[in-house]
């Protein structure tokens, strides 16, 4: 039986998995798995870094077993795994602060140019900026969610005002979670930091967009830690270019890895990470541990945590 582990970018899979000597562990994410796997009996992917649409699985004629970290994953088509006969497990993810504490780290490297500094003071040069308080500012959520409710608590204890807006959000709910809802013309006009916390849907693709981002305060910036279609790239860089927004943190984008050459490698006032909002000792450990397990149970024909296939076991 061939097993293949993607997108080992870290080269840490065999660290927090025990995976038998003869498993293939790929480091270089590749644009075309099909290659590298086709001889697969067994696949596994970390979160949404390759993608398996229908045509994938057509190409992928030996696939039986697909594991994913994560107890969702939108970049696999499951309708088309389960006809395939090929059977999608999961792992559950440890903790639920990876993401709001990165958001922070975002926040904070924007709002006082720690970046910026960082690389002035390795050139010779000594305090070039001049930071933005948090305190009596105001943190605008796109989604109130987990993470929404877990970065909208960090926001009070640093003094803001907390606003919050998304398409199913209450005015109730809201003040459940500790902050006051607003409309979402409202949201991008009184925030000085707007941090998206929504999950990628049709209903939110392109859901920030010029006329969004127009409507923000010159002062003002955008974080990102969701996924990168939520908001219209093309829009941000032209924002960002314009200097008609402050600045933007960002851990997720439309293309990942991000290209070579994108513009947003270039933009100014910008805190870009390669998606790194789960990547955490704790959530690594727990997730390599449960991708083993896995496999196990599927080879020994009671398959767990099964996502799709024609094996819906629990």
């Amino acid at each position: 039986m061939r097993i293949v582990v993607l997108d080992d970018y870290q080269r840490v899979a065999r660290k927090y998995g025990k995976f038998d000597d003869d498993v293939q562990v790929l480091h270089e994410h590749l644009a075309d798995p099909v290659e590298a796997i086709d001889e697969a009996d067994v696949v596994v992917a970390m979160r949404e870094r390759t993608p398996f649409p229908a045509e994938i699985f057509d190409r992928l004629p030996r696939l039986r077993l697909l594991v994913t970290t994560g107890m969702a994953n939108a970049a696999i088509d499951m309708e088309a795994a389960a006809a395939h006969g090929v059977t999608v497990c999961g792992t559950e993810m440890h903790g639920s602060r990876n993401t709001a504490e990165l958001t922070w780290a975002l926040i904070l490297a924007c709002r006082r140019h720690v970046v910026t500094e960082d690389r002035a003071l390795r050139d010779g040069r000594w305090q070039t900026t001049v930071g933005t308080d948090l305190a009596g500012s105001t943190l605008g959520l796109l989604g109130l969610g987990r993470l929404g409710s877990q970065v909208a608590a960090i926001g009070r204890a640093f003094d803001m005002r907390v606003v919050a807006w998304s398409q199913n959000l209450t005015p109730e709910r809201a003040a459940e979670a500790g902050a006051t809802w607003v409309s979402k013309h409202d949201l991008f006009t009184v925030s000085d930091v707007v941090s998206v916390h929504l999950k990628l849907s049709p209903r939110t693709e392109g859901l920030v967009g010029a006329a969004d981002l127009a409507a923000m305060k010159p002062s003002s910036i955008l974080i990102n830690t969701s996924r990168g279609p939520i908001v219209d790239q093309d829009a941000l860089v032209s924002a960002l270019a314009s200097g008609s927004i402050a600045g933007a943190g960002l851990d997720v984008y439309d293309a990942e890895p991000l290209p070579a050459g994108h513009p947003l490698r270039g933009a100014p006032n910008t805190v870009l990470l390669p998606h790194l909002g789960y990547v955490t000792e704790g959530a690594y450990s727990s997730m390599y541990e449960q991708v083993v397990e896995d496999i196990a149970a599927w080879r020994s024909g009671s398959p767990v945590r099964v996502l799709a296939g024609p094996t819906l076991a629990t």
